[in-house]
């Protein structure tokens, strides 16, 4: 079986969020028995991400969440580090190796500089991690950080290694579509969802599993999602916050209602230029993008989004974990369907 391919736009290379400009991602996982949990890193370019921001802004879809930085990215409209993804309860440690990184390459931060604004994304993995273990610590950022690369895993690796989706296992996705002569990439910590109402690429796969159970579950959507869209088109910060409220769109087609206990959150970037730091140093003056041209790049990061939730439930081996809980994959129930009823049957 293959994963069902999301709408009709072509993707980038290599289907993933590193088809945009120089983008890597860095994993570390955790896998020791009741610890399973990690951090993802997401890093914009190959310079320093201080010295040369990328224009940016997030949409708060649904604000149940426990995110550092996102309101300085607002205000400013620019990271001033890589993004980080790990586990609630890991986001302070996580943020403080991202302040000691800028410390160790800036001297003069928080003396003659201002100081940094870390960002640190998560989502609540308590289900198959003991997150009372604290077991993230600064080095597993340095490490992820260290290993970034274009070319990196998928599913229950890094920040999604205990992370669940519609009742089974989640974590970390990714996809790109070109449109427009631009690429948008997505990448997506997934941890959201009731089993019921799971759509995949447009089938009701979720209702079909609960009605073969018998199931009466009125429990809510509880959770979170962490969707992340870069692209090389030339956006400003406001096109950027457009752009990222589009990653709902592919996130309600998977299933999702934006629960009230579900913390969406999404965060744009665009890698067509950089802003410096230095007040001595100009400021660019790229030609954005019309606002008429914009829809091409809406629909690409609607179906990128839902291409990487996709991807994290495919990608995901099963998992268990804290007393004894595991999650099932994606892969293993499709196996058990009749053909009728499975929208991935060749």
């Amino acid at each position: 079986m293959n994963p069902p391919r999301i709408g009709i736009l072509p993707s980038g290379p290599r289907d993933a969020i590193s088809d945009v400009g120089e983008i890597r991602v860095g994993h570390v996982t955790l896998d020791r028995g009741a610890v399973q949990t990690g951090v993802t890193v997401v890093v914009p370019h190959a310079g320093d991400p201080f010295l040369d921001k990328v224009p940016a802004a997030s949409a708060v879809i649904n604000g149940f969440g426990k995110s550092v930085g996102l309101i300085q990215v607002d205000e400013l409209g620019v990271l001033e580090t890589p993004i980080a993804l790990t586990n609630t309860f890991g986001v302070s440690a996580v943020m403080q190796a991202q302040i000691r990184e800028a410390m160790a390459a800036h001297p003069r931060l928080g003396r003659e500089w201002a100081t940094l604004n870390p960002l640190v994304c998560e989502c609540n993995d308590g289900y198959l991690n003991d997150i009372r273990a604290l077991a993230v610590t600064e080095a597993h950022y340095r490490t992820a950080l260290e290993c970034a690369s274009a070319e990196f895993v998928q599913g229950s690796v890094g920040a999604g290694r205990g992370m669940s989706a519609f009742e089974l296992k989640g974590g970390i996705g990714t996809a790109s579509r070109r449109a427009g002569g631009h690429t948008v990439g997505a990448l997506v910590l997934a941890n959201f969802g009731r089993l019921e109402t799971l759509t995949l690429a447009g089938h009701p796969l979720g209702r079909k599993l609960t009605e073969r159970t018998r199931r009466d579950d009125d429990a809510p959507e509880q959770g979170s999602i962490i969707m992340l869209l870069a692209t090389d088109a030339p956006l400003d910060a406001r096109q950027l916050r457009r752009l990222a409220l589009r990653a709902g769109a592919g996130l309600a087609r998977t299933g999702s209602v934006f629960g009230h206990g579900s913390g969406d959150i999404a965060l744009a970037f665009s890698t067509a230029y950089t802003l410096p730091h230095l007040p001595t140093r100009p400021m660019p003056a790229p030609a954005m993008l019309h606002e008429t041209r914009l829809d091409p790049l809406f629909q690409a990061a609607a179906d990128a989004t839902e291409q990487a939730i996709v991807h994290a439930l495919w990608h995901a081996e099963p998992v268990r974990g804290r007393d004894g809980h595991k999650r099932h994959t994606l892969r293993e129930i499709l196996r058990r369907l009749p053909d009728e009823d499975n929208p991935c049957a060749s």
